[in-house]
């Protein structure tokens, strides 16, 4: 764990049955001085449909290490904007500080690392009336936290990839192709 120049790392939690709120983080870890780093600053301005924000707890309670969200869809709503800055936001921020507690992300380097967590929230959400806020929590935290995980054991390994080549194929892909 002592180079951490960058870590990747992606996780994909599905929703409870009858929601839109499956969750599939892409994360960058490395050193504030390094790639990751500078790619976390480059972020720090705005771009139309992409709001880009720090993960809080809550106000005033900004995680360590320093994360920086950023959603993969275009937000077209302030609806979309709430839950990314709302329930998406709160629980990346704990499962960012759940990965220092239990020892997945070093405690002793939380100042010298930033994250990077690139977001979707299913553009249904936002005007779905029986979303289930809690899922969409649930699913966020769970991905996250296996995301971040992942990425810190650099996996999956290539021995794992290579093994699956022919066994594992993309969910999205029809079995007939």
């Amino acid at each position: 764990m002592s180079n951490v120049l960058f870590r990747v790392g992606e996780a994909t939690v599905f929703a409870k049955e009858g929601q839109f709120t499956d969750a599939m983080p892409e994360i960058v870890i490395g050193t504030v001085d390094g790639p990751a780093g500078h790619a976390f600053a480059t972020m720090m301005g705005q771009t139309a449909g992409h709001t880009r924000m720090f993960a809080v707890r809550d106000c005033n309670q900004m995680v360590r290490p320093a994360t920086m969200m950023v959603s993969k869809v275009t937000m077209k709503s302030s609806a979309y904007v709430d839950l990314f800055g709302g329930i998406v936001q709160a629980a990346t921020a704990d499962a960012v500080l759940d990965c220092v507690i239990d020892g997945v992300l070093p405690r002793d380097r939380v100042n010298d690392l930033c994250i990077l967590v690139m977001v979707w929230i299913d553009p249904r959400c936002p005007t779905d009336p029986n979303l289930d806020r809690a899922d969409l929590y649930r699913t966020n935290y769970e991905a996250t936290k296996i995301a971040i995980g992942r990425a810190m054991r650099d996996e999956p390994t290539i021995e794992e990839l290579i093994e699956n080549r022919h066994k594992v194929r993309h969910f999205m892909l029809d079995a007939q192709e």
